[in-house]
């Protein structure tokens, strides 16, 4: 439920929607999108089977066809500037994608096809992909071209919504951050239950890297002295990927709360280094 390439060919449209609603705050499993798509390796799936799953979790995927670049270029734009990931049918039609950004002449997608997922092309790379061109069989000389666009429009109320920018695309494309995108569910998942969206009018929070230089210190050295096979660096690894989320969905820990994430944090770190470093029983039986 990361973000990690597809296992097969025909199952881009719920990776593709998957993504646009991991940027809305709601992580889903490509699997039960596939499922209540009817997506399948015969057919795959089309803006028809991707809307019945969007709708079932309370978004609509509406249809937008443009027939100018320019305009389509426009379309997608004010899209994003509304907040809405896009779905893009690419390739002449048979691979889908999601358009999650723009920034200065950079479009950020992210396409399930291979590592890394997450993508930055400029308009004349995303165009020529977009693109469809379509014509008549009886007259082969008249053609048509569409830019078919699809807003992933919320119907609930979005508390957390993702917020790429090209320095957190490029940082997510690093090969040594693949493990990290692949486990973004988890870490969200985590966050959300200990964060809180940025409320714009109140004062009573601060960001994760506050308090990170508050207490990250203290977190990496108990871990690494109470455990002993990690490392304060590798805890630190994990504290900086928390703190990555956290801004990119502009998640603050609120006052009353920063004991409670102190707490939390640190055994979720704990079950981390256990699990992957194993641990020697403790206090005998019982």
């Amino acid at each position: 439920m990361g973000l990690y390439p597809q296992p097969n060919k025909w199952q881009c449209g719920p990776f593709a929607l998957k993504h646009a609603l991991i940027m809305l705050g709601r992580i889903v499993n490509e699997d039960n999108l596939s499922r209540i798509a009817g997506a399948n390796w015969w057919t795959g799936s089309d803006e028809i089977k991707l809307g019945r799953a969007a709708k079932a979790y309370d978004c609509e995927l509406r249809m937008i066809r443009r027939k100018d670049a320019l305009r389509a270029h426009h379309a997608l734009l004010l899209a994003l500037r509304r907040g809405y990931p896009a779905l893009l049918c690419v390739d002449n039609w048979n691979h889908w994608i999601t358009v999650v950004g723009a920034e200065r002449d950079k479009i950020i997608y992210i396409d399930s096809r291979k590592a890394p997922v997450v993508n930055i092309s400029n308009w004349k790379q995303l165009k020529d992909r977009w693109i469809y061109v379509d014509s008549e069989q009886q007259n082969p000389m008249k053609v048509e071209v569409m830019f078919d666009l699809h807003p992933v429009i919320p119907k609930f109320r979005v508390r957390s919504k993702a917020r790429f920018s090209l320095v957190r695309a490029r940082y997510l494309r690093r090969a040594s951050n693949n493990g990290f995108a692949s486990h973004w569910d988890e870490y969200f998942d985590d966050l959300s239950t200990i964060c809180s969206p940025r409320a714009p009018r109140s004062p009573n929070g601060f960001p994760l890297g506050e308090f990170l230089r508050r207490h990250g210190a203290m977190i990496q050295e108990q871990i690494s002295y109470w455990h002993g096979k990690v490392t304060p660096q590798q805890v630190k690894k994990i504290l900086r990927n928390y703190q990555f989320v956290a801004d990119t969905y502009d998640l603050v820990v609120r006052k009353e709360h920063e004991k409670k994430a102190i707490v939390a944090i640190a055994t979720n770190l704990t079950l981390w280094a256990a699990s992957k470093f194993g641990v020697d029983p403790v206090f005998g039986e019982y």
